[in-house]
């Protein structure tokens, strides 16, 4: 089976060479250039309106506005930069930071800060959640700050974030206070599937997972063992460091109020990057 290829940027532009053509692939994701009229109720084709970002009815001439009730409605930048903007966020790997979208979209940084983060918005509401099941790998990580005892240390400084990555399938992350029992059992009950089986490290709060019906096996770390058989967290770990480097390289530094939105975006990608051309229109679809 042939890999899908990323739409480049040649190609994007010429898809999308301006804002007629952006608004609309909106009105096709969205309403369809052809539907019941929700005035008339007859099937009609709807064409663009000269001096309105809208269609009309070929019947009776309702309007309707594509980007009406979205992050778009009351945008003053041009559509074009937000769908290149979208773009760059589903063909990246280390994410896309504010100055970037600053220097690459020719606006001020307060206009592309809000604009990455609308744009991760959409792509925490594009991943529909199913719960997990087959064999699952769970492992706790720390992001940002710095190291305890080392120069510079502040406490508590790290985010602690949790993830769920079911092999051959979905990753689930998420932000906890803690790595007590009581934070972490509600999660993986919401999560994962009971009779699924579920591979940890040998952190003492995934004593839970037996007694709940699920099949647990530890990996001992602390004894240098990484992998056994299938019991391993190797999936989950990758995706950790692919986080963190990206977090280093491309955004130096993420508050703890704002870690689950940049986690989301990462984990959006991770689950839908077979789909590559597809996962841009599904974030189209989200709006």
């Amino acid at each position: 089976m042939t890999k899908p290829q990323k739409m480049t940027v040649q190609q994007f532009f010429a898809r999308f060479p301006d804002d007629a053509a952006c608004l609309e692939h909106i009105m096709k994701v969205r309403f369809g250039l052809e539907h019941h009229c929700r005035k008339c109720g007859a099937l009609a084709r709807f064409k663009k309106m000269a001096e309105r970002p809208a269609f009309f009815c070929e019947h009776c001439w309702d309007h309707v506005y594509p980007c009406a009730g979205t992050v778009l409605q009351d945008t003053r930048t041009p559509l074009q930069s937000w769908f290149y903007a979208m773009y760059l966020f589903v063909t990246t790997r280390h994410g896309v930071s504010g100055k970037e979208l600053q220097r690459v979209l020719g606006v001020t940084y307060k206009t592309a800060w809000r604009m990455g983060h609308q744009i991760r918005k959409l792509m925490d509401q594009s991943d529909v959640f199913h719960a997990l099941k087959g064999h699952v790998e769970i492992d706790e990580s720390y992001v940002g700050g710095h190291t305890p005892g080392k120069p510079g240390a502040t406490p508590g400084a790290k985010t602690i974030v949790l993830g769920m990555k079911e092999r051959g399938g979905r990753t689930v992350t998420q932000v906890i206070p803690n790595t007590k029992m009581r934070t972490i059992k509600p999660i993986v009950l919401e999560t994962i599937e009971e009779g699924t089986t579920i591979s940890t490290d040998e952190l003492l709060s995934y004593g839970l997972l037996t007694g709940y019906g699920y099949k647990h096996d530890t990996i001992k770390h602390r004894a240098k063992e990484y992998v056994r058989g299938e019991t391993h967290v190797n999936s989950i770990e990758s995706f950790w460091k692919l986080f963190k480097h990206s977090v280093r390289g491309t955004h130096i530094h993420i508050s703890p109020k704002h870690m689950d939105k940049y986690l989301r975006e990462f984990t959006f990608r991770a689950n839908h990057r077979e789909k590559q051309n597809a996962m841009f229109d599904l974030l189209v679809a989200s709006i």
